[in-house]
């Protein structure tokens, strides 16, 4: 793997910059520092700079030469609600928000990028760099594309990467079709009749028909779906009761919900629905249930997950290159801007030690050392998606 000098050059600013955005976290449409951060950055280095897509998002547009063609390559930039527990010098100043996902890391690629590319000039069209916000919560991405950001910036690709803890340090892992599962969550609340403990026969026990719904919901991903559709029902949360002498009025059961297929999706709403309002009725309750369906499905395009592989085996090498057998069941809001304009998502591997924490744990932290390959790649992206003729 050959880093250009430009970019090596650059790994104490790329490191200085991460470190700053990990100790200045933001949750979703909140990112004002960050989002000033990134501006002021991208106006130094020359880019037309555009601010206030899904309030806090951020465009960077670079043009050369007399090409038509353009690229988008996304970065996200939103924190989580964690509170961190690495003990970094730079770790967060904001108690009870960490950038736990690594999006401090995405964003400075991109960011380093953004210096090669403007450096270089090499490349003939538009380069559009996206630093979208509230990727964890409010789906920043259909809230940047129902503000125009596909009218104001024409993309003929769209292009993201999420680092992964799971995978070794530099891999590269991709894959044609769906590669992120469509999430939704479903809040079922039991309406039972409350009272003493010790007079049940007075009283309808919204805990045990809660129960009840609970253990047949597992019967749906078993019996309901076909076995060569992934799927997943997780009961993530039941809440009832406050002592052991009361029966509560209510309980309620959270269920998280992914998949892929439109169909699929569908039948596991309505079963949910039939399992809690019919074990409801069998235990002479009433059920009801909030059904809400979040992202969608992240489905890559052929041609831009072959341009990527073929780029990353130059890049790094074909031992470097895998292609996913399966897709992973965590979701992305990248999956919009895919439904609007052709393009991929992978992953890069940044496991070093077994010990590597995973995404979203309180003593994760990115992998610095991802930060030049990371930044090389997207300018090498750009300019062999927009070479010079």
């Amino acid at each position: 793997m050959k880093l250009s000098s430009s970019i090596t050059n650059a790994m104490p600013e790329l490191v200085a910059i991460r470190h700053d955005l990990h100790a200045h976290p933001e949750l979703g449409l909140e990112e004002k520092r960050t989002s000033a951060f990134i501006a002021k950055h991208l106006e130094s280095l020359g880019y037309e700079v555009t601010t206030g897509l899904a309030q806090t998002g951020v465009v960077g547009t670079l043009r050369n030469g007399t090409s038509g063609r353009s690229i988008g390559i996304r970065a996200d930039i939103d924190a989580l609600p964690i509170l961190e527990e690495t003990g970094l010098d730079y770790a967060s100043k904001t108690a009870g928000l960490m950038h736990a996902c690594g999006h401090d890391g995405h964003t400075t690629m991109l960011l380093g990028a953004a210096r090669a590319l403007a450096e270089r000039r090499n490349f003939d069209g538009t380069i559009h760099l996206i630093f979208q916000p509230a990727e964890e919560n409010f789906g920043g991405a259909k809230i940047m594309m129902d503000e125009g950001l596909f009218e104001k910036f024409p993309c003929d690709a769209v292009f993201a990467l999420h680092n992964e803890p799971g995978l070794p340090f530099g891999r590269f892992a991709l894959r044609e079709g769906p590669i992120m599962a469509a999430v939704d969550e479903a809040r079922i609340t039991v309406h039972g009749r409350g009272g003493h403990g010790a007079e049940p026969q007075e009283t309808a026990d919204p805990i045990v028909c809660g129960a009840s719904i609970i253990m047949a919901l597992q019967s749906i991903v078993s019996r309901n779906i076909h076995p060569m559709d992934p799927t997943v029902v997780t009961v993530g949360a039941f809440h009832a009761g406050s002592a052991s002498n009361i029966i509560p009025e209510r309980a309620e059961i959270v269920v998280g919900i992914r998949s892929f297929e439109p169909d699929v999706r569908d039948e596991l709403e309505r079963r949910i629905r039939m399992i809690a309002e019919a074990q409801a009725v069998s235990f002479g309750m009433r059920a009801t249930v909030d059904y809400q369906r979040s992202y969608d499905a992240t489905i890559n395009h052929k041609a831009e997950t072959d341009f990527v592989r073929d780029l990353a085996v130059r890049f790094a090498g074909a031992d470097k290159v895998v292609d996913l057998a399966r897709p992973f069941m965590g979701s992305e809001d990248f999956a919009y801007m895919l439904q609007e304009k052709p393009g991929t998502y992978f992953f890069l591997g940044s496991k070093v030690s077994d010990d590597d924490k995973p995404l979203h744990h309180p003593a994760y932290n990115f992998n610095d050392d991802l930060l030049p390959i990371g930044a090389a790649f997207w300018t090498e992206l750009a300019e062999a998606y927009l070479p010079v003729r």
